[in-house]
């Protein structure tokens, strides 16, 4: 009777307790598995944000003690990157996380992390870090909108650079960092198309799982019904039992009538025998039936744990391929939302195509203009060149012609003085002698000028090895070095593309100068050096920047433009001897070879003169 009971209620309660394990387990293994993705994600997020900072430089952050990272706004990222700053250094310096709820109170870190979802305006947040050598790293934002912006793809991220705010914000980047972003609309549209057809074959699965999910809940409710048929033929047999027993009762009661009778005792013992067989008989009925009815019900309980188990097993496979169909739900709600975002994309994309082609029409028009305009300088260039070789002509003729008359002046002066100069006085051949000191200095003045229209004439430039060049110059310098004293240091000086005899020419008249203009009873000193340049616009291979420094006189500052103009003088003739026109020369030299001349000086401590030369 106790087992009866127990297989009555066990079909009372089976299917909500079952029903109950089923939902239970799935919504915790659910939980279980969205919470593991949810952390991994966000430990990524972290890694990202340091591995940015890792490959960017930022200028003087060696004066920094520790690297701040601020996040803006009431994002739960900066306890992930407490956390990932206690195991990371950024820069070999200790990370300091900081949080900002308003735009305009961020200052004093090298980066700042912010999440679409809080709502900030991006070209806000810009304008307020602009020049606080700040690095913005954004998530979810438009296509090159932030310097670094990442993009959820499923369970990862992308992301792409803005390498023109970046650079304009000083930074430098590593190679690694740009490589492996994306960075044009191509890579967009290939990663939208792949997001395509991954997200039809998600549905197509969801599709084959959903018709497996049908197909064994089905079975599970065959196997239901067949349970119920079963519990159903058990409560046949427990009516069965219950008969039995009444029937059993009765016969306990009549033999007990019997034996309470009491002409019972009066009967024949053949009656006794009788009445004994009849209740043996009795007894081994109701043991036989009772075995075979135990039989049943051992039978029934080993079919009801069958079909418990089976029940056990269709429940997990229900389960994995429920889990199995919400996380393709959630794959596929992400693969909507990175399409619409690609969507967002390629229309931004096509607006800024169809304002670079308006840009690009207007650009034409204007090289139209320009085209006409460099057409007319040109033409201009022409004409200046011919006038300047006009010039040049003429000065050379000029220069030429002079020397005749001033030749038969100086010769008469000569004879003059010669053959009557005791025939004047002391003030008469004084006058003589101003006449032929002034013929002598016009003379050089003409020569002067005769060979500063030469310069910059030939342009058959060959290789000039310097150092060659001023061992010959210290040899025809050696009378005035020996007697100055003077001590000249060269260091190795390069071979470069020039004249020889204009070159040569500009490095001895530096060289003379420096010996020249220097206070009396002092020995010069002077240092020649030679260093190569790069070129800062990356249009040549650089040049060569030359160096002569003397601790001579120096210039007074509002000079330094003036010595270089031909026959300017800043001392008198009686004090340093000269024409005037030499630096005159060095510029015309430099300036015909591509390059340029200038100089540093301190009135009394000396100066440096420095030009260059195209490498």
């Amino acid at each position: 009777m106790y087992r009866f009971q127990n297989i009555y209620a066990f079909k009372t309660y089976l299917f909500p307790v079952v029903t109950c394990f089923f939902a239970i387990t799935f919504s915790l293994q659910l939980q279980a598995q969205n919470s593991s993705n949810e952390e991994v994600k966000r430990l990524q997020r972290s890694i990202f944000i340091f591995n940015f900072a890792q490959q960017i430089e930022w200028q003087n952050l060696e004066e920094k003690s520790t690297f701040k990272i601020g996040v803006l706004g009431p994002d739960r990222t900066i306890l992930d990157l407490q956390a990932l700053s206690q195991k990371r250094k950024i820069h070999r310096k200790p990370v300091e996380i900081v949080r900002f709820q308003l735009v305009k109170d961020v200052k004093d870190i090298q980066l700042l992390y912010v999440n679409h979802k809080y709502n900030y305006g991006i070209h806000y947040i810009l304008s307020k870090i602009s020049d606080k050598n700040i690095l913005l790293v954004s998530e979810d934002y438009n296509f090159n909108a932030s310097m670094i912006n990442m993009v959820n793809v499923g369970d990862s991220f992308e992301y792409e650079i803005n390498s023109i705010r970046i650079e304009n914000e000083g930074f430098l980047m590593a190679p690694s960092l740009k490589q492996y972003a994306i960075t044009s609309s191509e890579k967009w549209k290939r990663l939208f198309k792949k997001t395509k057809r991954s997200l039809t074959e998600v549905q197509e699965e969801n599709k084959e799982h959903k018709t497996v999910i049908r197909d064994k809940e089905e079975e599970i409710q065959y196997q239901k019904n067949k349970i119920t048929d079963q519990l159903e033929k058990i409560d046949h047999q427990e009516r069965e039992i219950d008969n039995n027993r009444e029937e059993i009762v009765k016969r306990n009661q009549e033999i007990e009538k019997l034996y309470t009778k009491s002409e019972i005792q009066l009967k024949k013992y053949e009656e006794k025998i009788l009445i004994e067989k009849e209740l043996e008989k009795n007894i081994q009925e109701q043991i036989t039936f009772i075995k075979k009815q135990e039989e049943s019900i051992k039978a029934g309980n080993r079919e009801i744990e069958k079909r418990t188990d089976f029940l056990e097993q269709q429940g997990a496979q229900i389960k994995q391929q429920k889990e199995t169909l919400e996380q393709q739900n959630s794959e596929i709600d992400i693969q909507k939302k990175i399409n619409v975002l690609l969507i967002v994309l390629v229309l931004l994309a096509l607006g800024v195509s169809f304002i670079i082609y308006r840009s690009y029409l207007a650009k034409k028009r204007f090289n139209v203009v320009l085209e006409k305009k460099n057409q007319a300088i040109y033409e201009q260039s022409v004409e200046l060149e011919a006038k300047n070789k006009e010039l040049e002509q003429f000065a050379y003729i000029a220069s030429h012609d002079l020397q005749e008359p001033l030749n038969t002046i100086s010769s008469f002066i000569g004879l003059i003085a010669e053959d009557y100069g005791d025939s004047f006085d002391d003030v008469g051949r004084e006058s003589l002698t101003f006449i032929k000191d002034a013929s002598v200095r016009m003379k050089k003045l003409i020569d002067a000028l005769l060979q500063y229209s030469r310069l910059g004439r030939s342009k058959d430039y060959s290789d000039v090895d310097c150092n060659t060049i001023f061992k010959e110059l210290v040899a025809d310098l050696k009378n005035v070095i020996e007697t100055t004293k003077a001590k000249i240091n060269v260091k190795n000086l390069p071979i470069v593309k020039g004249s020889e005899v204009e070159l040569r020419l500009l490095l001895q008249n530096l060289v003379s100068n420096a010996i020249k203009f220097r206070e009396p009873n002092s020995i010069p000193e002077i240092n020649v050096s030679c260093s190569k340049k790069n070129d800062p616009e990356g249009t040549s291979n650089g040049f060569w920047e030359f160096s002569i420094q003397d601790n001579g006189i120096g210039i007074p500052e509002q000079h330094k433009e003036r010595i270089f103009a031909i026959f300017q003088r800043l001392h008198s003739r009686e004090q340093y001897q000269g024409t005037g026109i030499g630096l005159a020369h060095c510029k015309k030299i430099v300036e015909s070879h591509g390059g340029t001349i200038w100089l540093e000086s301190q009135e009394g401590k000396g100066s440096t003169f420095y030009f260059t030369i195209p490498a």
